[in-house]
Order: C-alpha cells, then structure tokens, then sequence
C-alpha cells in the first residue's frame, strides 16, 4: 500500500516527479513540514507509453525511491506509492487524482517539469479538483524558457552558437575581460581526433555503483514486472543518489576530462565508456545539477588540471546544448513532436529492440544500449540516428526508441535532439542541414568495420555498406532540397556524375534494405520480443 504522510491538513501539497530529486528545487521553497507534504508515485505508465528498457526503468524507480528515503529522513512528510503497491492505478494522474479526492490541500505546486504529456496530464487533474497547479521556474537550469523565447523571436532558424555565447557572457564562464578565454569560443578545431590504429589503449574505468538493497529490490521488481522489456540489467552500477553522482563527477573531471575533448567523436569496438562524462542521466534526474557541474570543469581549467580544449567542449554541452535544447522543447511543443520536414515514411527496423543485425556498428551500438542504457553522442547521431535519417524512418518512432533506451531520457532533451538534430524532422529549425554521412565516416571515426562484411566504400553490390547505399539514395530522393542549402549543395552535385544504370542500382538495393532484405543475418532463427507500436 502506498506510503502515506501523517497529515490530516496540508497547506501546500509538492509533487515531485521522477526527474525532479533535486532537495533544492524551487518546489520545496517555503517548505514548512508542520503544514505542507510530499507527493510522488511510481506508475506503470511511465515505463509502457514507450517500451522502456530495464535499464531505464530501473534508474528512475531506483533514484526515486533512494529520494523518497532522502525526505523521510530529513522528516519531511511524504505520500509515495511504489509501483508493486496493492491497488496501484497505474499511472500518474490517478494516483494524484485518488490522493486529492481524500485530502484537499489548500494549493499545489510543483518545478517545471521535464514532459509536456506529464505536465498536462498533472495540471488537468488539479484543476478538476478545483485547485490551481502552480509551477516553479526550474533553477537546476542556468536560463529559464522565457528567456530563451526572447532569444528566439523573430529568428526563422536557431542555431545554439549564438546562444551559446550569450550564456557564456551573461554567466561569465571560460571569459576573460569580456572576452573568450583562448581568443575563441569554441575549439571543435582542436579537438574530435581518431584513436587512429592502435586503438584508444587503456581507458579509466567507469565510475561503477553496486546496487545496494533498495536497488536491488527494484531490479527484482523490473525483471518480474517488465520482463518482456529489451534490455538486461545484469549490468547495473549507475549513480542512484546524489552522493554517487557527486563521486561520478569528481572522477570524471580527474580521469577522463583532460582527453575527453580529443576524443569526444571517436568510437572503439568493445569500448562503450571512452572519456566521455557518464553523467547525464544524473543530471536529468537532477541528481546533479548544471551550474555545479559547470564550475567543477572550469575550476580544473584554471587550476591546470584540463586543457582548455576539454574543458571548453564539455562546458558547451551543459551551458550550451542543454539549455538550447530545453528552450526549443518548450517553446515549440505540442506541435513540434509531430514535425515530420523530409516526409519519411518508414518503420522503424524490428532489430533496433534486439541488436540482431549483421551491420557491425549498429549490432555494437544497438547491442551496448540494449545492456548498459547507454552510448556516446556520436553512436546516437551518427550511427543509430544516421541509419533511420538515411532509411527514411518515421522520426516519430526514432523519437520514441530513443525515448525508450536511454537512461537520460526525458523528452525535453531527448525529442529535440531526436527529431531535429538527429532526423532533421524540423526542417532545419535546430540544425542547419541534414548530418548526412557514407559509412566512410563511421570507419574514419573508428567504427568497426574491419569486421564487418560490407565495405563503405561500396554503394552497389552485395557487399556495398548499407549507410553508403542508402547515402546515396538520400542525396537522389532529396535532391532538390539539398541543392538550395549552402551546406549540402556540393553533395548533391556528385549525384549529377552518377549514371542512369547506377542511379537504378542504388534505389533498388536502397529498397532492398528498406524492406529488411539486407542487414539481417542470414542464419537467424532467433525469437524475438515484439516491441509497442508507435
């Protein structure tokens, strides 16, 4: 049964969701616990409006329930509803609305939060109880999404750079007498290197947390409960509470972080933690938040620590494209999630939920997502995202997989980054073109290829690599919209040296691969979980 505050009269009744367990929120403002209370509830909903992973399953109901001991043990009075709780509703606004209908607080307030579905959904129930839901500016964030729509208006395109270098000043971070430290703002010149042949050599290890008992208990219950779900958990160590991710933090910024700007682009076969932070998924549970994580990199930079090249492109993730992605995700939704510019149609590959594929970087990516929630930026982008841009999948099933996988998904960061930088689904509102790429540049960049049977040198053939078929069948069928873009319009003039007979050769064995004639491994016989359709 659901774990109920003490309170007979609540002034102030603070939600607090799965991404918010941040004991510094604006929601606990004025918090007083002779009067006010605590409401949080895990609903089944929350992991089957997409086909979540196990992993990403068990990081929200692991670091909530860790959470919920937090504000026990400051004595803070708390209603929680655990998931395997008798009579449980299943999800997030009957839950609200039961607790409501028992006990009428005086007002209810909670921190922005992360998803419009969510909010709605929560506000609704509010209102129909004849309260006002009252929601708080998100501090965890250096800007808020007023500020950003006033950066916004009247621009037909936005481009984090400029912002990016507004926040940079406004927050005077990595500057100098009003001005970049280093003569730039950014320094992707210097950074983004190969591990070229001899491989990344010894990496630092993961920061690995071993499940305690309260994490453990929910491994149990997502393996009962979720066990048709893709992925395993037999891997489990993330950061669940604040202390780990604060140790997760630290470490980065020791043992990874010099490198990191060097190699934030490469790819390793067998390697899936490199140099990159690990720590987004902290982040978005607000485990962490942005302004400290922020300052722990420069502090390193001035202490002599980081080179400038490192430092300077992790901050632009956090001060830049964190920000520049929340401010697109509210200042466009609702309509934006149906965005869909280049008119794709397609279904998204049935082996994106099981790995099974015999194209050797996308069976790494899919296969290390499916186990540990987690790849690099540049696997999502310009493998995983890549291969669905070319196919011409539907970006709404791109946007819910993504969703479904990752541990740091929430939709304010992940649709974004999804549908317009990934899928172009925007038009180029975020990016400026379409990142469009042979399977050349997954080789350069260290991708698996040299044990894959397709040659990305090939866009014909059977041995051709899918990604530079399909490549080619992308310039062709978007010709003309590529032709107007500045940055994309060389591209398509290679197209003009194509004949007629390869032109034909590159569609048919593109729709081959469309209709799941390539990429499959022949001898598969293996079963296979059907995933939610989207």
């Amino acid at each position: 049964m659901a774990r109920h505050s003490t309170l007979t009269h609540v002034r102030t009744l603070v939600l607090v969701l799965g991404d918010q367990l941040d004991m510094e929120a604006t929601a606990f403002d004025g918090f007083d616990r002779a009067q006010d209370a605590v409401w949080m509830a895990e609903a089944a909903e929350e992991s089957t409006h997409v086909w979540s992973s196990k992993q990403r399953i068990a990081i929200f109901l692991a670091a909530m329930r860790h959470f919920a001991q937090t504000l026990r043990d400051a004595g803070m009075p708390l209603t929680y509803t655990r998931l395997d709780d008798a009579g449980n509703r299943g999800t997030l606004a009957a839950e609200l609305r039961a607790y409501l209908s028992t006990l009428t607080p005086q007002r209810v307030v909670m921190t922005a939060p992360g998803d419009w579905r969510v909010w709605q959904s929560l506000k609704a129930v509010v209102e129909n109880a004849g309260l006002t839901l009252e929601v708080r500016e998100d501090r965890h964030f250096f800007t808020t999404v007023r500020e950003f729509a006033a950066h916004a208006k009247g621009r037909k395109s936005l481009r984090l750079e400029y912002f990016y270098r507004e926040l940079r000043q406004r927050h005077k971070v990595l500057m100098q007498d009003g001005a970049p430290i280093g003569g730039r703002w950014n320094f992707d010149a210097d950074n983004r290197e190969t591990f070229g042949p001899e491989g990344p050599g010894t990496v630092p290890a993961r920061a690995a947390f071993p499940p305690d008992a309260i994490t453990r208990e929910v491994i149990a219950l997502v393996e009962s409960r979720f066990a048709r779900h893709p992925g395993t958990l037999a891997s489990f160590a993330w950061p669940v509470t604040r202390e780990q991710a604060l140790e997760a933090l630290e470490r980065f910024v020791e043992e990874r972080l010099p490198l990191f700007g060097r190699y934030e682009d490469a790819m390793w076969p067998g390697e899936p933690w490199l140099y990159h932070s690990h720590l987004s998924a902290a982040l978005n549970l607000k485990l962490l938040s942005a302004r400290e994580v922020v300052h722990a990199a420069e502090l390193a930079y001035h202490a002599g620590r980081v080179p400038l090249p490192s430092a300077e492109g992790f901050i632009r993730q956090i001060l830049g494209w964190r920000e520049y992605v929340r401010g697109i995700y509210w200042t466009q939704m609702p309509g934006y999630a149906d965005r869909n510019a280049l008119d794709a149609v397609f279904d998204l590959p049935a082996w994106y939920w099981t790995g099974d594929t015999d194209m050797a970087c996308l069976r790494e990516a899919l296969s290390q997502t499916l186990q540990h929630g987690y790849a690099h930026h540049i696997q999502r982008l310009m493998v995983t995202g890549l291969f669905t841009l070319l196919m011409g999948v539907r970006p709404q099933q791109v946007h819910a997989w993504y969703l479904a996988v990752y541990v740091d998904a929430v939709e304010w960061v992940e649709l974004p980054n999804t549908l317009g930088m990934s899928q172009y689904g925007d038009g180029g509102l975020m990016a400026s073109k379409p990142y469009i790429a042979t399977g050349k540049y997954i080789e350069r960049m260290g991708g698996p290829c040299s044990s894959c049977r397709y040659d990305p040198a090939r866009r014909t053939g059977d041995r051709a690599c899918p990604y530079t078929t399909l490549y080619w069948d992308f310039l062709m069928r978007h010709e003309k919209l590529l032709s107007t873009n500045a940055r994309t319009a060389l591209q398509v003039k290679n197209v003009a040296r194509l004949s007629p007979a390869e032109r034909d050769a590159i569609a048919q064995r593109a729709e081959a691969i469309r209709q799941g004639q390539v990429g499959i491994p022949s001898s598969d016989t293996a079963e296979t979980t059907e995933p939610m359709l989207f």
